[in-house]
């Protein structure tokens, strides 16, 4: 799974952009100005980090052990709702599409019904 793979996935969706607001890493993937995925491209340490449902990030911290984190650079709070994955570790790439997907469904539930109608017409 490539870097260009991932941000052209991430660009796809309906009102996604990039921004870089801690520096040039990590590669910050938003709608509606909500974070739903981060890019760590460096190929020594490929991961991305995600928003996910708890009881969905702990069934796949289960699942894929060591490859699957809670998000690593989160305060303790914020754990629960954020899963960091080691890339080209054991995950199918099929399976990382789907955490994606759910990330950015996950964010979009949660905006407020005037950015969603404002999201509606990217669509």
């Amino acid at each position: 799974m490539s870097n260009e793979d991932i941000i052209r996935y991430c660009l796809a969706k309906p009102g996604a952009y990039e921004d870089y607001p801690f520096g040039p890493i990590p590669a910050c993937y938003k709608v509606c100005g909500k974070l739903f995925m981060q890019l760590y491209p460096m190929p020594e340490n490929h991961k991305i980090s995600l928003s996910c449902e708890p009881m969905l990030a702990d069934f796949y911290r289960r699942q894929y052990p060591g490859i699957v984190i809670p998000g690593y650079h989160c305060p303790d709070r914020l754990k629960p709702y954020m899963n960091t994955v080691y890339l080209d570790k054991g995950v199918a790439d099929e399976q990382v599409w789907e955490m994606i997907n759910h990330s950015y469904r996950y964010v979009v539930n949660k905006l407020t019904r005037k950015e969603k109608a404002a999201l509606a017409e990217f669509c």
